[in-house]
């Protein structure tokens, strides 16, 4: 059996191709990436091809005598459209015969009211219309995108937040080695709503003071005080405005999610949030 993870010299892409070397041998993992030389660094023990989700021809040169995929979302902003983008591997994947892939998709993916949803749902369809067996793995947030929360929290910083929900989050490498385990599976499920247990901002602030050992005020502000306080600290009112945007799915309760998948995936819970901020805080 020959698996490939695409996008593999990415974050996400190493916990994969790293969790998937351990299971079934660095010898059945092809790595997929644009950069061939990163990748063989990062990688010399795995067979390597080299991929643009911008371009057909190269992402079906890539899946030849590949049987099953872990296809990574790519982030917006690149080139090409992000829909266009993937619309171009899942037609490398049905040009290459594939016979099953794994996509990395955005909770509750086909329903969602969060702009964040198009793309991805966009594919899950495209994915869906080629008559490709799948797996949808709707991921949640990522710990690391707080980074921001965390350091201030960190540097006993007053912590600010604006959004009134709460998220899944968990480590970014517990959604990779999922990913990996369902790549492997010989039956799996349609699609995976994948998150940790829902916390809102202010059981996140708690965490940050069990993991710290900080005293700190943690405070939900407007989003219009929040954009302000990060142009105090020194971006300009556009870049401020947009990353006070990225709290809008939450809010929403896009990320609301409750699900036993991550879990059950798994084998066991994912890391307790305290133990989790230590181990980003670490790094």
């Amino acid at each position: 059996m020959k698996y490939a993870v695409t996008a593999a010299t990415g974050k996400f892409g190493q916990s994969a191709v790293n969790t998937l070397n351990s299971q079934v041998g660095a010898e059945n993992v092809l790595v997929i990436a644009r950069n061939q030389e990163k990748a063989v660094q990062m990688y010399p023990d795995n067979p390597i091809r080299v991929g643009n989700y911008d371009d057909v021809d190269s992402m079906t040169a890539a899946f030849q005598g590949v049987e099953r995929v872990l296809f990574v979302s790519s982030q917006p902003g690149g080139p090409v459209d992000r829909a266009t983008a993937h619309q171009n591997v899942v037609t490398a994947l049905q040009a290459a015969q594939v016979k099953f892939v794994a996509y990395t998709s955005f909770p509750n993916a086909q329903n969602s009211i969060s702009a964040l949803a198009s793309d991805h749902r966009a594919t899950e369809n495209a994915i869906t219309n080629a008559r490709i067996a799948h797996s949808f793995l709707r991921n949640n947030w990522y710990l690391e995108n707080k980074m921001g929360f965390l350091q201030s929290g960190a540097n006993r910083q007053k912590t600010l937040y604006w959004a009134n929900n709460t998220a899944g989050w968990a480590l970014e490498r517990e959604y990779a080695e999922a990913a990996a385990n369902v790549l492997i599976m010989s039956d799996s499920k349609d699609s995976y709503e994948l998150a940790g247990a829902p916390l809102s901002y202010a059981d996140l602030g708690q965490a940050l003071q069990q993991a710290t050992g900080n005293q700190f005020e943690v405070a939900q502000v407007s989003q219009e005080a929040f954009s302000q306080s990060l142009e105090a600290s020194g971006l300009d009112h556009d870049t401020a405005a947009l990353f006070a945007s990225f709290q809008a799915p939450i809010n929403d309760g896009a990320l609301a999610e409750k699900s036993t998948d991550l879990a059950d995936i798994l084998g066991h819970q994912p890391l307790e949030t305290s133990a989790a901020i230590k181990e980003i805080l670490a790094h």
